[in-house]
């Protein structure tokens, strides 16, 4: 006599085959994994459409590379950016100090050799984690394999690069070597030559780290999004940046929501149907010591209270895939794009991509408020046209300053997710570029 099963499905991938694939979703030109497998071993990929077949397969090669030893290369490189370039001041023939770079953003004025002898210094340095550090050795196969990804990365430009790791690299400051090109970029040491070895330069790039999310239940386009403005009223006090007209976009054609304190912010987190299409934070970041354990990266607002992470988590984590919360975050704030001292798997943009986030941009050094600001009014001046993907614009403005105004600083920035999410708009509510 048949019986009945009673059966409770505890995972379920297909959804009931009741959800198709998302409109955002489309497959990188190039994946590069790298997985920690030890503590002296790391496993890598390289696969995607872009990418030269290998019997059908992907490559894959272990790196005898310890992943301590990638961490500390990342953090050094992020610490020259900062002390040649950010925290450089030139002087004048009689030795006095001029204008600091902090303080600039059209570095067209300043003498060509000087610039480019700073820029060739970050560019050793990001070819050297690439080359020196982690695929570095005399093995064959990582030999072969080194050469799949330079062929792959220099021989065009405009790829949708995901490098899937969870061991955090600056993946846009890192440096194609000019030796190991297949001849397509000019090597006369200009700034223009310079620039293009950039990852940053060359492609559109997101970092993820494991699963990539699947956004569950997009809406359809609000009439007119919501967008936050998340803010120190502390910073820029004196209006010496354009973090005004930043304010000023966001709250054109939008239901602006504007927010300065801690308070405002997790009650915020606490709503269940908190429903932003754009939530943009202006502030400062830095870590804070956790005892014996890795330092945290926290934001304050202008209650100077820590938001970090677990802040989010405590406020998100009981509500589950079907939340409204699917918004784009830029944290324009110092270090936002890094994670907390060594602890990749835990840092404030995996804590809101868990939370439903489509993708977070941050910078990953000591970023100036001049550039900060610039940076945003680029970016989300074009993101609010909702024309435009993340990718495509952040890669866009990085070449942007480095290209028209000799700055290098939009590498700097790194977007954690969200490469093909662009700011949905009603067709009734579209901007004309």
């Amino acid at each position: 006599m048949p019986t009945e099963l009673h059966v409770h499905v505890v995972q379920d991938p297909s959804r009931g085959f009741t959800t198709l694939p998302d409109r955002l979703t489309r497959g990188p030109d190039v994946t590069v994994s790298l997985d920690s497998l030890s503590e002296d071993r790391i496993r890598a990929r390289l696969y995607g459409s872009a990418v030269p077949s290998l019997y059908g397969t992907e490559h894959r090669v272990d790196l005898a590379v310890r992943p301590a030893d990638v961490r500390t290369a990342a953090a050094r490189l992020c610490r020259q950016w900062k002390e040649h370039f950010v925290d450089h001041q030139p002087v004048d023939e009689d030795g006095e100090p001029e204008t600091p770079y902090a303080s600039l953003v059209d570095l067209r004025a300043r003498p060509t050799e000087e610039l480019e002898g700073i820029v060739r210094e970050l560019a050793l340095c990001g070819s050297e984690l690439l080359y020196g550090t982690l695929l570095g050795g005399s093995d064959e196969r990582v030999e072969r394999f080194r050469g799949y990804l330079t062929e792959t990365l220099g021989r065009s430009e405009g790829l949708r690069v995901r490098f899937d790791s969870d061991l955090h690299v600056p993946w846009p400051m890192v440096c194609l070597e000019q030796k190991h090109l297949p001849g397509q970029l000019p090597s006369d040491g200009s700034l223009a030559s310079l620039f293009r070895r950039f990852l940053g330069h060359r492609h559109q790039i997101e970092q993820t780290g494991g699963a990539y999310p699947w956004l569950v239940g997009l809406r359809d386009a609000p009439e007119v999004p919501v967008v936050s403005l998340n803010h120190d009223t502390r910073v820029d006090r004196k209006g010496r940046t354009r973090a005004p007209e930043v304010a000023a976009a966001l709250a054109k054609n939008t239901r602006f929501v504007e927010r300065t304190t801690h308070g405002e912010l997790v009650r915020a987190l606490e709503q269940a149907e908190l429903s932003e299409q754009l939530m943009y934070f202006w502030c400062h970041g830095h870590f804070i010591p956790n005892g014996s354990q890795p330092a945290s990266l926290a934001l304050k607002l202008s209650d100077n209270k820590t938001i970090d992470a677990q802040t989010v988590r405590d406020r998100r984590r009981h509500f589950g895939n079907e939340t409204p919360f699917q918004p784009f975050v830029v944290l324009n704030a110092c270090h936002a794009g890094v994670p907390e001292g060594g602890g990749d798997h835990k840092f404030l943009s995996l804590a809101l991509i868990d939370a439903g986030a489509r993708g977070v941009l941050g910078p990953q050094i000591e970023m100036p408020q001049a550039f900060a600001a610039e940076y945003a009014l680029e970016f989300l001046t074009r993101y609010l046209h909702g024309t435009e993907t993340a990718g495509g614009i952040a890669h866009a403005v990085a070449r942007y300053f480095a290209d028209a105004l000799h700055n290098p600083l939009g590498f700097a920035y790194a977007l954690h997710h969200g490469m093909d999410t662009r700011l949905e708009r009603a067709a009734e509510q579209e901007i004309a570029v």
